[in-house]
């Protein structure tokens, strides 16, 4: 049987027991919350630089680490010692410890930071070990970490999800995959700068604040300015604002930014989310296809090691080229039909999404619900779009964008009149972005990325929440 150590009772005794320990702490004029701590390595470093010694070898090397207590056995004989690196054992013989060894072991509890000098050395049994000379508290836990009992046995760990994600300091502390997997998130933006810096783009942040909510097709949260005395939206994209930048001769230009949308939650959707929007002025929607296809397929080297990872149970190819086929070929080819407009939008959502597993670049869209796009060149009706798909999922979203001013402000009447029938995701009219376009936006493709999704994949993670930090949760 699995289950959580959770009674109220029994957190009560214990919480009470180290607040005991606090107070004894202080008795013996130990701080037990000091300022700073000076140590030699990280545990990562150790590590590495005593890969090659031997079992049974000791040395004279003194070192000093720093991280929390996650294990104790024998009566703090064998400790285990985590830091943001790794972990490592440390070692004090009971029957020789020093005296301060003495008086501090009984009053520290498993959660604890401290910091350890002393000699390391590697066990019979081939355990790299520090023997503790010295031991400093630098944090004193209240409240124990959970654990998960299975049989006789006790580990360090959650069952509860909802728990993991509503106190997700905890969560890090006892699950690594959970700390894995943020690193990893944070390993996939900074390679995504990387890739676009490396070809001179450059990445500037637009407003969060909005006046209007535009560049996507969502229901915005909406907030008070007191000192204006307006109201304004969180920004649902990040589009219309790199837009203008292209306009003011920015041509190549990326935002890697927080977007807000008021609408439902899903293991594909968080109210928050990360994205990134990339704009390249005289290119096309053809063009932004490789550029995407080459930077996913990248990422995914640096963040897994190979362009080929596994997701839940899946395997997904990045390295061979992504297929590429159109909307309209899609929909035949499940349904057997020739549509167009928004049937054809809503019979591939409803036919043809979820069969997408392997990276698809799905282009030519109805302009119908594409407000920003450029009519396509030789499909009337149709405009320059393409979304990629991976498991199933829309990833990236782009056009060859619409640089006419006169055919923009077309389209927001169009959406206005959509909006004003009762669509409250209908894009809203934006003046100044029509504005801004008659001073000249040139041949520019965007695309927009959804980072959260991308990390999930590259971490085999089956819900957002598992990538973001703190995912929004009901209050309880």
């Amino acid at each position: 049987m699995v289950q959580t150590v959770d009674d109220k009772q029994e957190l009560t005794n214990l919480e009470q027991e180290r607040q005991r320990k606090l107070e004894g702490l202080r008795e013996l004029g130990i701080d037990p919350y000091p300022y700073k701590f000076e140590r030699s390595h990280f545990i990562k470093d150790l590590i590495e630089k005593y890969k090659d010694l031997a079992d049974e070898e000791r040395t004279e090397d003194m070192v000093t680490v720093a991280g929390r207590v996650t294990n104790q056995r024998n009566d703090w004989m064998f400790v285990d010692l985590v830091d943001d690196t790794g972990k490592i054992q440390l070692f004090s013989d009971s029957k020789t410890r020093a005296e301060h060894l003495q008086q501090l072991f009984p009053l520290l509890d498993k959660g604890d930071h401290i910091g350890v000098t002393g000699k390391i050395r590697r066990t019979p049994r081939g355990a790299l070990t520090i023997d503790m000379e010295t031991v400093t508290v630098l944090s004193k836990t209240l409240k124990p970490l959970p654990e998960i009992v299975e049989g006789k046995r006790r580990r360090l760990g959650i069952s509860d999800v909802e728990t993991r994600y509503r106190q997700r300091y905890l969560d890090l502390i006892v699950n690594e995959k959970s700390k894995d997997n943020l690193y990893k998130k944070a390993i996939l933006m900074r390679e995504i700068r990387n890739f676009l810096d490396s070809r001179d783009f450059v990445e500037i942040e637009t407003p969060i604040l909005n006046t209007e909510a535009g560049g996507a097709a969502a229901k915005p949260f909406v907030t008070h300015h007191n000192s204006l005395g307006v109201d304004l939206t969180l920004r649902i994209a990040t589009e219309l604002h790199l837009k203008r930048l292209a306009v003011g001769g920015f041509e190549r230009v990326y935002e890697i930014g927080r977007i807000f949308r008021n609408e439902g939650m899903s293991i594909k959707h968080n109210p928050e989310f990360t994205s990134i929007e990339v704009y390249w002025a005289y290119t096309d929607v053809y063009d932004m296809m490789g550029l995407t296809e080459e930077m996913v397929r990248y990422v995914a080297q640096k963040v897994t090691g190979s362009e080929i990872v596994n997701y839940q149970g899946t395997e997904l190819n990045f390295s061979k080229p992504f297929r590429r086929v159109t909307m309209q070929e899609l929909v035949k080819e499940h349904t057997g039909k020739d549509l167009v407009g928004k049937a054809l939008n809503d019979a591939f959502e409803h036919h043809c999404e979820e069969k997408l597993i392997e990276p698809t670049m799905v282009y030519d869209y109805p302009i119908e619900i594409s407000p920003l796009a450029k009519k396509h060149r030789d499909k009337p009706g149709f405009v320059e779009r393409f979304e990629l798909f991976i498991y199933g999922r829309e990833t990236a979203n782009a056009f060859s964008e619409l640089t006419d001013p006169q055919d923009q402000r077309q389209r927001f009447e169009d959406q206005a009149k959509e909006r004003a029938g009762g669509d409250d995701e209908a894009h809203v009219f934006d003046e100044d972005f029509v504005n801004a376009l008659e001073y000249g936006l040139p041949p520019t493709s965007g695309m927009g990325l959804g980072i959260d999704r991308l990390a999930m994949f590259l971490t085999d993670s089956a819900s957002i929440r598992d990538v973001i930090a703190f995912p929004t949760m009901k209050p309880l």
